[in-house]
């Protein structure tokens, strides 16, 4: 097996923000070829989850995607704050966005939105025994609607191309293949 992976020579930060970074990359493949300016964008890693009540329910979200200028039908999930473990964030944000609490969280897979230009990953989860326990608690940049819905009604959703986060939709056919 060849080494397919690149040498980085330098880096400089073009934007350096708490939601999104850009840095520029000089790098050399292992031909010895250099590529000037790679840009890689860094966000903080992110946590979804499929979320299903005690009574076997799915949580789904609706809300305003501004970069995409629609509103999205997903799944809830967020950023990792700092100092946070993957299994804390799933937690904390379930209950912000839903005001659902879960007994039990199984991972099922860690994912690049797209490694060929952004560095982060998705923690994807499964959250089952829900149970509300208090109301939303959105941060001010939110508006959240929250539908439960049957696993019927969520296969139908997802083949009819219903959810427009792909992170989302792939947790979807994660999740569904561990209940199946």
């Amino acid at each position: 097996m060849s080494d397919l992976k690149w040498k980085k020579l330098s880096s400089r930060y073009l934007v350096k923000e708490n939601w999104a970074t850009l840095r520029v990359d000089t790098c050399e493949m292992p031909d010895g070829t250099i590529i000037d300016d790679y840009y890689v964008l860094e966000y903080p890693d992110w946590v979804n989850a499929v979320a299903l009540t005690e009574d076997n329910q799915v949580i789904i979200i609706r809300q305003y995607r501004h970069a995409a200028e629609e509103v999205i039908t997903e799944i809830p999930g967020g950023c990792i704050d700092p100092g946070e473990t993957p299994d804390q964030a799933v937690a904390r944000e379930l209950l912000e966005e839903t005001g659902y609490s879960f007994n039990k969280f199984e991972k099922l897979a860690v994912l690049y939105a797209n490694p060929s230009t952004a560095k982060n990953q998705t923690h994807t989860y499964l959250a089952t025994g829900g149970k509300k326990i208090q109301e939303q608690h959105l941060d001010g940049r939110e508006e959240i609607e929250v539908e439960l819905v049957s696993i019927d009604k969520l296969k139908e959703m997802l083949f009819n191309n219903e959810f427009g986060q792909a992170l989302h939709a792939s947790a979807l056919f994660y999740a569904l293949a561990k209940l199946a």
